[in-house]
């Protein structure tokens, strides 16, 4: 009888450690930012060139595709239990809340956060407060995927420029050539997160904006999050080495 129970443990405990199947990604990758991040990518990467390339573009950074890659890379760093525990917390009650006061300003129109982002620079928020913000931005890596998004996009297009020019250039060479921008970037992609997420939390209580920081940095949350910023950048050199075909 123990040996059978030890067995049923043993068997259960490679269950949970057994690496989830890269479809299993897709409600986190939804409640994470992660799928819009995949959707942006192509009508990004598309912009101001012809019906021929924004074609090509549309299958070569599609959706799917992009977020399919991305989860099986994933599969790799978390298990099953972890990938479980990361839904839970992305969609307890308390993301839901979070998750409906960013849809409401979506929903209000771009007129309030705009006056309110002019009125933060006469009169800036508590120093708390921008604390608070900040530490949730890094924990749920807004700024991080936003700036990498941009940049990868960035690259892309610089990448067509030069081939439609007749000229070839390596992954390493177009790093260093666009690596001055990626700063900038960043700087502007913060400012732009700190102020939406100043605004669109300003009902939220203190308290309340610091459980979900904690929340984005929970174990699982922090490992998906993590994994998807070192992975994305290979991802869509990948997919710029398509082009070159």
């Amino acid at each position: 009888m123990r040996l059978l129970l030890i067995a049923l443990l043993f068997s259960s405990s490679l269950a949970q450690a057994a690496p989830p199947k890269a479809e299993a990604f897709a409600p986190v990758f939804e409640l994470a930012g992660i799928r819009l991040l995949c959707e942006q990518s192509a009508p990004l990467v598309q912009r101001g060139l012809n019906d021929q390339q924004q074609a090509k573009l549309a299958k070569v950074f599609a959706a799917e595709a992009l977020c399919l890659d991305l989860a099986k890379q994933l599969a790799g760093r978390l298990d099953q239990a972890q990938l479980q525990q990361a839904l839970n917390l992305l969609e307890s009650p308390l993301a839901k809340g979070f998750t409906a006061a960013e849809r409401a300003v979506g929903e209000s129109g771009a007129e309030g956060l705009a006056a309110y982002r002019k009125q933060l620079t006469e009169r800036p928020p508590r120093e708390e407060r921008l604390q608070l913000v900040r530490r949730l931005d890094a924990a749920a890596h807004t700024t991080a995927l936003a700036t990498l998004l941009r940049y990868e996009v960035g690259k892309t297009q610089a990448f067509l420029a030069l081939q439609g020019r007749g000229e070839s250039i390596d992954e390493k060479a177009l790093n260093s050539q666009t690596k001055a921008q990626e700063d900038a970037l960043r700087a502007s992609s913060a400012e732009a997160v700190e102020s939406f997420m100043l605004y669109a939390y300003r009902q939220m209580p203190s308290e309340k904006l610091a459980e979900y920081a904690a929340l984005y940095e929970q174990p699982a949350v922090a490992q998906l999050l993590d994994g998807s910023v070192q992975v994305l950048p290979e991802l869509f050199a990948a997919r710029r080495a398509q082009l070159k075909k």
